[in-house]
């Protein structure tokens, strides 16, 4: 009877261990997929009928106006997007750059994207998420084809513009459930961003653009519901910048006012980054700082604090900001021109991403009036359950955006739904299951020594002579 009692009681604890690892694995693995339709104005989904952005923000939350980073390119914001830094701390000041103690040059037309020194200034969500244990997988996230602090993601896709969204989506649909499952998930695309620039923001023929964006979120939706996936990940939809209307009547001709000679000419519109010859700047800054009203130029020391864009040696000597809707060439046949182009001061609104989620980690029908860019990834970091790098982000500024997390234990161990709340600042889910796991193996225990002492109590006779052996033989 008593060892039948013993194996009862170390099944009950086997059984609870296995239940606390069981809720402290799912409770430290939610899951993220972040999404970024490049070049996504926040007013597009106003413009035309967008039924599958509504129901996003129906069930889900929306930020009507999120700040970006300046400059408000590519590379820098979607950076931004996974460190949490402005573009001064995590190296990525501009698509085109060049960084003087490197002597090297970084342009999306070249290989050089591909260096590690251009982007080893900070850590991205991916590194640190599989630093602490967990698999990432990414599909044409600027970066994320290039080995950072000695890592790539988990499972990644080398960038390739020709392969299709659906392409692109299933083969994450696959890492998240997979053997060994990602918990954060990448998804790039390039549109709106090339028809904007091609055709200009403000053009009819965008309107069929934005409506294909609906068509593939709706897509996506409908493959994470197949997938089994929708109730349980968090899904982010976001984009790194907006838009602006350009005309071939507003571009601003640099020959006019400074010979090229004295300067080479680093990045291009609408803001320009400028590195004078030697002995120059004084030449160059005089000829340019007032020769244009809708030109601002800056020596990099007086470049404003609200843009947290000086304290990089990549950001040039001297740079000049066009207004919205201008461009800056050398002149009208030199130069790149688009009807549609980004870039401009992070505080005007044609520059401002869309920002809508859904997920168990997010609140439902809940609309936030603004948000910066910089606190997606503390943001991020929380639901993920892993510990942030330094950032620039406050998670404080966001946390209305989630609801009160929860632990649910099974019914049949009568254990009553546990609601935290308070949002653990911490950002992790694992407390949670280890103090729970904790109270139920103590309780059992309790149980276990509680059933042994009676029947060694009821059998006390029969055991007291070879209890009463000593336990080391002499």
């Amino acid at each position: 009877m008593a060892l039948y009692v013993w194996q009862m009681c170390l099944w009950k604890v086997v059984i609870i261990f296995t239940l606390t690892e069981a809720v402290s694995l799912h409770l430290d693995q939610p899951k993220v997929l972040l999404v970024s339709f490049d070049g996504f104005r926040w007013d597009y989904i106003h413009r035309v009928p967008t039924p599958h952005f509504k129901y996003i923000m129906e069930n889900g939350i929306h930020v009507n106006q999120v700040t970006n980073i300046f400059i408000t390119k590519t590379y820098p914001n979607h950076y931004t997007l996974v460190t949490g830094l402005y573009a001064e701390n995590h190296g990525i000041v501009a698509n085109e750059m060049y960084d003087q103690n490197l002597n090297k040059t970084f342009s999306l037309d070249g290989m050089d994207i591909f260096d590690p020194v251009w982007w080893d200034e900070a850590d991205p969500l991916w590194v640190t998420n599989q630093i602490q244990g967990h698999k990432t997988g990414a599909v044409m996230w600027p970066g994320t084809d290039v080995q950072i602090h000695g890592l790539y993601p988990t499972h990644y896709m080398i960038y390739n513009i020709s392969v299709p969204f659906e392409d692109r989506l299933a083969q994450l649909i696959d890492w998240f459930r997979g053997k060994e499952p990602v918990n954060f998930g990448l998804l790039y695309w390039e549109e709106p961003d090339r028809s904007g620039h091609d055709l200009g923001p403000e053009n009819p023929l965008m309107d069929k653009v934005i409506a294909d964006i609906d068509l593939k979120l709706g897509y996506l939706v409908e493959q994470l519901q197949k997938a089994g996936l929708w109730d349980t990940i968090n899904l982010i939809v976001t984009s790194d910048h907006g838009m602006a209307q350009c005309s071939i009547n507003r571009i601003i001709e640099l020959d006019l006012y400074v010979d090229r000679e004295l300067y080479t000419w680093i990045d291009f519109t609408p803001v320009s980054a400028i590195l004078p010859k030697k002995g120059k700047y004084d030449e160059v800054y005089n000829a340019l700082v007032n020769a244009h009203p809708n030109m601002t130029v800056y020596k990099k020391e007086d470049i404003p604090d609200r843009f947290h864009y000086k304290h990089n040696v990549r950001i040039q000597p001297i740079i000049a900001v066009a207004d919205e809707g201008w461009t800056i060439n050398q002149n009208k046949t030199a130069g790149k021109f688009t009807l549609g182009n980004h870039g401009y001061d992070n505080t005007i609104k044609s520059m401002h991403p869309i920002f809508i989620a859904h997920g168990p980690a997010f609140k439902k029908n809940f609309t936030k009036e603004n948000m910066a860019i910089v606190d997606l990834y503390p943001l991020l970091c929380h639901i993920l359950g892993i510990d942030p790098m330094p950032n620039n982000g406050t998670l404080k500024n966001v946390q209305e955006l989630l609801v009160a997390e929860k632990v649910i234990i099974t019914e049949n161990l009568h254990v009553e739904i546990v609601s935290q709340d308070e949002i653990n600042s911490r950002g992790s889910y694992a407390w949670l299951g280890i103090l729970l796991g904790s109270v139920l193996v103590t309780g059992f225990l309790l149980a276990f020594v509680q059933q042994v002492t009676k029947s060694q109590m009821s059998g006390l006779n029969i055991h007291r002579g070879e209890m009463a052996q000593p336990l080391l033989s002499t």
